[in-house]
């Protein structure tokens, strides 16, 4: 049963798979949803320098408790919130000290040097305010527009419902518009 591990095969399948035995399932599935995991992360504020550990972490984890998924939810969703919790614990070890690194190519390229001065200050009041949301507004948030989930995935990745996760980006959207405004 070689042929599963394919990329044109499901997540699902491809758990199946590994759950069978096939390890060349569990390298489709790291190619298939790492850039994810490590988007997800980066965005949290992982590290530069953690972040790649993270997301190995992420997977490993997440292959040696592959029982745990029920399949009900998105694979992809299932790996988030074991990443977002391997975070949550590095954060707890480090006593909450987070270091985010803020990348000076990020501008706009542009010729008009007040527009890129003006996106430049945008993004800045964008990336303070997403770390002033709460927990579940950045994670509702990011999930939305970082890994372009719906309301349901992201609810079924946050163990909430999708109208608690639409009331969380609606707040979290309404804040930063705020801050943009400023």
């Amino acid at each position: 049963m070689r042929a599963v591990a394919s990329e044109q095969a499901t997540d699902a399948q491809l758990v199946e798979a590994w759950r069978g035995g096939e390890e060349a399932a569990a390298g489709t599935l790291v190619r298939r949803h790492a850039a994810a995991v490590g988007r997800f992360l980066s965005a949290r504020g992982a590290d530069g320098d953690d972040l790649e550990d993270l997301v190995q972490e992420t997977f490993i984890k997440a292959l040696r408790a592959v029982a745990g998924w029920r399949g009900d939810g998105p694979f992809v969703g299932w790996l988030l919130r074991i990443a977002g919790n391997l975070q949550k614990d590095g954060h707890r070890r480090r006593a909450g000290r987070i270091f985010v690194q803020l990348e000076e190519d990020d501008r706009v390229d542009v010729a008009d040097p007040e527009a890129e001065l003006l996106a430049d200050e945008t993004a800045a009041r964008i990336r303070a305010g997403i770390e002033t949301l709460t927990a579940m507004q950045r994670d509702v948030f990011l999930l939305r527009v970082e890994q372009g989930l719906g309301y349901d995935e992201i609810a079924d990745t946050l163990g909430s419902t999708p109208g608690a996760a639409r009331v969380h980006y609606h707040n979290a959207v309404k804040r930063l518009r705020e801050l943009v405004e400023e």
